[in-house]
Formats: structure tokens, C-alpha cells, sequence
């Protein structure tokens, strides 16, 4: 209807010889075009967009389906239009970036990546205890897993997560082929990495939360998984910086991971910024006393 409309518009605005004159049709209409185009703009927005209480409930079903284990805190915000790198699905104001999988392996251990994230001082700040069981959540092919070996004892122990059985088979190859028996993958859902309650010491993200299709659960549920004093170590691209060449929503602003964090029963301990381009965001569990 709307397409006729146009057609008819533009009919009428023909020169004798039938060609439109395109200014001519917009100094006349150009009220009404504005008022159409804003109508349609506004239609399509109140449709694309869900209210928080319908994305509630959306998840609320989903969430069930998936035996999930949900929380009063998670509610998601589901947006039609969206950046093409997100899901188009929001948590406390940030649109969740998409997954860079197995399929991405190049990318992920691309030879410059060592000099430009610079592991060995990430490592170096935790003060990782020699015996310490370190769950290392969304692991992808093992950046992360295999240079943790180094600081650990034959007492301490690994948990590669992640949510693709590809990935997993890569880990599973490489501690095959160390003979290297600290590293057990385990394969997680997008809402809950599978830990047992209570045991593990340490979790660490690196350039993974942001990509977390369940945030809120996740998190709550590697709370669950952590032993007293143990601590949470996200480690994101900064977004503050926009010369860092990383995809805006594969980087985290040092405010955005706090407030999240805050949310999911979190407390903030420390942030380094001694990497190259990325945070070093610490937190443990909050204990209510």
C-alpha cells in the first residue's frame, strides 16, 4: 500500500514526457514524506524491539526449556535491529557480541596474538597459587589453558570450558599429545559451564564474558562454583579506546563489567591496566553478613 502510494505520488509529479523530477516531488511533499517516513521508522522500532517485561518472559520460556538456572536479576532485552557483530540481544545496557568459534582457529591463534595480549604478564599479576584448581571458561582452542600449565604444580589442575565440542576436541588433542593429564575439558551450556559447587579457586575469561549468551546465569553460576576467597578475573579489550583495533562489541568498558558483575552478587577488588589493550578486571563473591 505504502509502494503504491509512492508510485502514484511520483505519477503525479511527472514531467509532460513521464520523466519524475524527483526535486520538484520532494519540495512539494516534503512534509508529508517526512511524516510517512518518521510513521513507518516508529512502526518498525515499537516492532523490533520487545519491552523488557516481554523479553522477560521470553527468556523466562527459553530459560525453561533449557532447565536454566534462572534468577529474578536476569532479564534480557530483545532488539530487531542491532549492530551485525551482536545477537541483538541486551543485558544491562550491552548488546552481547557474537561467538568467534573453532571455525575462527586462525584468528584465535593468529602468531601476533602472544605479543599483543601478553599472557606471560597476565599471569604474572595473578599470583596464581602452584596447587590451585583454575577453571578457564570459555577456553576456545587453549590460548589460555596450556600457558596456565607453566604455573602450576603437579597438585594443580585446569578446567577447559567451553560451549563447542569442537573446541574441546582441540584442547583434548593438544593435552594428548603433551601427555598432559592437569587439562579436563568440560563441555558447558551457554547458561551454566557444569563446575561442581565449591570447587575451584580461581576463574578466568579472557576476551570471552563479552560474549556470553547468558551472562546473568553464567556468572551466577561460576559463583556457585567457586571456593571461599576464590576470585573472578575477567580480561576484555578496553572500549574506552576506540584506536584499539577490536570490534566495538568485542570490548568492554571497565564501568560496563563492574556494574554487571555488581549485579550477578560480585564485589570489584582491582583492575590493571598493565596489558597492552585490554583490562584486568578483578572481583570476588560477596558475602552477606
Amino acid at each position: 500500500m505504502l509502494g503504491q502510494f509512492f508510485k502514484f505520488m511520483i505519477y503525479r509529479n511527472s514531467s509532460p514526457h513521464g520523466v519524475a523530477s524527483p526535486l520538484r516531488f520532494a519540495c512539494r511533499h516534503g512534509r508529508r514524506l517526512a511524516a510517512i517516513a518518521i510513521a513507518v521508522v516508529m512502526f518498525w522500532m515499537s516492532w523490533g524491539s520487545t519491552s523488557i517485561l516481554a523479553a522477560e518472559s521470553l527468556n523466562s520460556q527459553r530459560n525453561s526449556s533449557l532447565n536454566l538456572n534462572s534468577s529474578p536479576a536476569c532479564t534480557y532485552d530483545q532488539r530487531r535491529f542491532h549492530r551485525n557483530t551482536g545477537i541483538g540481544k541486551f543485558y544491562q545496557g550491552r548488546e552481547i557480541a557474537k561467538v568467534i568459534g573453532h571455525q575462527d582457529l586462525f584468528w584465535l591463534e593468529r602468531p601476533t596474538r602472544e605479543g599483543e595480549e601478553r599472557p606471560d604478564l597476565l599471569l604474572n599479576l595473578l599470583d596464581i597459587a602452584p596447587d590451585a584448581t583454575i577453571a578457564d571458561i570459555g577456553a576456545g582452542t587453549g590460548f589460555l589453558t596450556v600457558r596456565l600449565l607453566d604455573r602450576l604444580n603437579e597438585n594443580g589442575r585446569i578446567l577447559a570450558i567451553d560451549v563447542e565440542p569442537e573446541s574441546q576436541d582441540i584442547i583434548d588433542f593438544i593435552a594428548r599429545d603433551r601427555g598432559e593429564t592437569r587439562i579436563t575439558t568440560i563441555l558447558g551450556s551457554p547458561s551454566d559451564p557444569r563446575l561442581p559447587e565449591n570447587s575451584i579457586d580461581l576463574a578466568i575469561m579472557l576476551d570471552a564474558y563479552h560474549e556470553f549468551e547468558f551472562p546473568c546465569e553464567m556468572m551466577h553460576n561460576i559463583k556457585a562454583a567457586l571456593k571461599p576467597g576464590g576470585r573472578v578475573v575477567l580480561v576484555e579489550y578496553r572500549r574506552e579506546n576506540p584506536l584499539i583495533p577490536i570490534k566495538t562489541l568485542h570490548k568492554m568498558t571497565e564501568r560496563q563489567a563492574k556494574q554487571e558483575m555488581a549485579a550477578a552478587g560480585f564485589v570489584w577488588l582491582d583492575t590493571r591496566e598493565d596489558l597492552p589493550s585490554q583490562h584486568i578486571m578483578i572481583f570476588e563473591q560477596k558475602i552477606d553478613r
